[in-house]
């Protein structure tokens, strides 16, 4: 029996009706929506005739159709006085809570907005092109946020609840996001969404968009491609994963590459790709795989290259040990506001694999690790920036010593500092053709 007349059958024994008005307790959500209570009431009803069979990316485009063609009957029955416009709104609003995240997914829809950040089910801001502002979109109570969220995280094994109340996940399209839920969040459960865009940019969009300049892209491309081991280092939301997916998109096609992060964001091209992805501990508290444990397992699955999502514990010591045992042209990022404090930030990273080193080997170790430090900030307009290009020398007594290559002098442009880095060689012998021109200092 197909779906439709499955729920058409149920419907002929028992009259579709709303909750009684009176019982209802206000909301303030109906102000804004006078549907609301319809269309949670008709979302309900076919849920519940669905008998626990799951609507997903498995359901045909037939099945959809038969749900619709179902919620405009029940529309018509219920006598409800609706334009045709206003049907099918609440045809398609009614539909984005089965098929999608609900009320959010007009908002994941639109190409200009960048981060979805779900403060309280009353509030949404989005960022748009780089500023925030907050969205006429709202969530019916508590208990509809919760069970978006529920959408979110089941499908990947993980869990949410009073005794893990945060959690880490990707929407199906790979954009990142971040649930916390009371007690923690104390004006209710609140979900952030950094999107990705469907098509990767490419090194001539971050052009385009003024991130870096043409001069600096080659450059950047030469590093990789002559196997530079390279940190991208920023804040949040500088953009260091779009930086280190387009680092990563000039990895040779030949070369087997293993990616390694909290939730898989990376969007490569290349062919031979290994995506490995940390797991949380389940509701015993076992069974959770570290960052470092992957790093350590990457070593034993042949990679020409190693590209980690992000260091942020223990695993910096691993991620260091492979850049320096032939895992040449190793990538990753890291959180810090200058490529020197980068380098501050690895080597308490590597006191907190709980070696007990001596500070100066931590030093020698990242001196001779780590080749480029590229450093994006995100700038007061909403744009990011690529700062600064950083050239890791080596050591003199005890400090890592370090050169700029390329600097952003906000408000003003980019500019090379007219030195041309010791890796320039390194550049040469791999057999890329650039030459000094790009390093001269234009005042």
């Amino acid at each position: 029996m197909s779906l439709l007349k499955r729920l058409q059958n149920q419907q002929e024994k028992e009259i579709f009706h709303r909750s009684n008005k009176e019982d209802a307790k206000p909301d303030a959500y109906l102000k804004d929506d006078p549907y609301t209570e319809l269309k949670a009431n008709i979302h309900k009803k076919i849920v519940e005739e669905l008998e626990g069979e799951a609507l997903d990316d498995q359901t045909s485009e037939e099945e959809w159709d038969e749900i619709k063609q179902l919620i405009d009957t029940i529309l018509q029955e219920e006598n409800e006085m609706l334009t045709r416009q206003e049907r099918e709104k609440v045809i398609q609003e009614i539909i984005a809570e089965m098929k999608g995240f609900g009320p959010i997914d007009t908002l994941l829809n639109d190409e200009d907005i960048s981060e979805v950040m779900v403060n309280h089910a009353k509030q949404i801001y989005v960022e748009r092109k780089g500023k925030l502002e907050l969205s006429p979109v709202q969530f019916r109570d508590d208990d509809h946020v919760m069970r978006i969220i529920e959408k979110i995280v089941s499908p990947l094994g993980r869990r949410i609840d009073e005794s893990s109340p945060m959690v880490d996940a990707r929407l199906p399209d790979g954009s990142r996001v971040n649930a916390i839920i009371p007690p923690l969040a104390l004006k209710g459960p609140s979900i952030t969404i950094r999107k990705f865009s469907k098509d990767p940019f490419q090194i001539e969009d971050l052009i385009r968009f003024g991130t870096l300049t043409e001069p600096m892209a080659l450059f950047l491309r030469a590093a990789v491609e002559a196997r530079l081991n390279i940190v991208v280092s920023g804040g949040t939301g500088s953009g260091k994963t779009t930086t280190l997916n387009v680092l990563s998109s000039f990895i040779p096609s030949d070369e087997r590459i293993v990616t390694i992060e909290d939730a898989a964001e990376l969007q490569l091209r290349q062919d031979h790709v290994i995506t490995l992805e940390t797991r949380p501990p389940n509701i015993e508290g076992k069974g959770a795989i570290t960052m470092r444990e992957l790093v350590k397992n990457s070593l034993r699955m042949r990679p020409d290259r190693i590209v980690v999502g992000e260091v942020r514990s223990g695993e910096a010591l691993d991620m260091l040990q492979a850049m320096n045992t032939g895992h040449d042209g190793s990538l990753t990022t890291g959180h810090a506001n200058t490529p020197r404090d980068m380098l501050s930030r690895i080597e308490t990273m590597v006191l907190m694999a709980g070696m007990d080193l001596p500070v100066r080997a931590i030093r020698e170790q990242i001196a001779s690790a780590v080749d480029i430090i590229v450093q994006q900030n995100r700038m007061k307009d909403g744009t990011r920036k690529i700062t600064h290009i950083t050239e890791v020398l080596g050591m003199e007594g005890d400090i890592v010593t370090m050169q700029d290559i390329f600097l952003y002098k906000y408000p003003g442009a980019f500019q090379p500092t007219g030195v041309v880095p010791k890796t320039f060689e390194k550049i040469k012998d791999a057999g890329i053709s650039i030459t000094t021109d790009m390093f001269q200092f234009t005042g």
